[in-house]
Parts: structure tokens; sequence; C-alpha cells
């Protein structure tokens, strides 16, 4: 199983000269990873929620992409972390609906 986050930072430059960064990030997906999450109807599975539960992130979000506008570079690099957190997190659930039907055997 691959899962593939793709990550871009951009400038936006405001009509006073400012300077906001843009991050957008979103993941790329097999058939296999696509036939799962529409046979368990996981669009909307929540895969992490912010801090101050003001944010939620579902597998949909990641798939149609999202996208932050800040000011500061190290709230940027900050949003991007979560977003490989959170892809992380994705993964794990695409391997848990592939495993249904099998076994998974543990060795301490």
């Amino acid at each position: 199983m691959r899962l593939k986050l793709i990550i871009r930072r951009d400038q936006d430059v405001g009509l006073l000269g400012g300077i906001s960064f843009v991050l957008t990030a979103r993941v790329e997906l097999t058939s296999e990873e696509e036939a799962l999450i529409k046979k368990y109807k996981a669009h909307r599975a929540v895969l992490f929620v912010g801090s101050n539960g003001n944010r939620e992130y579902t597998i949909e979000h990641l798939v149609t992409g999202v996208r932050d506008k800040c000011k500061d570079i190290s709230v940027l690099l900050a949003n991007e972390e979560l977003y490989k957190e959170v892809a992380a997190r994705f993964k794990i659930f695409l391997e848990v609906m592939q495993s249904f039907g099998g076994e998974e055997v543990i060795e301490f």
C-alpha cells in the first residue's frame, strides 16, 4: 500500500504589497485505495481533530485537497508537519480496511 502526499508551497502578494504564504496538500490514491474508501464509505472518517477542536481533517479533505494561507513561514511549516501526520494516520486507516477478512500475528 502506497500513499502519496503532495505538498505545494506558494506565495500570494496582497494589494498593499504584503506577502502571504500558501500551503496546499492532497493525497494521490491508487485505484485499490479508492475502492477501499468507497467500500467502507470512509470519506467522512475523521483522521485528526485540531488541538482546540476547531478543525477536523477527514479522508475527504485529504483526497480533495486542503489549502492554508498564513503570514508566517513557521506556521506554514507547522501545518506541513500536521499534514504529514494526518497522511500517516490515513495510511493506517487504509491498512486496517485492507486487513478485514484476514488475521494479524503479533509476536512478543
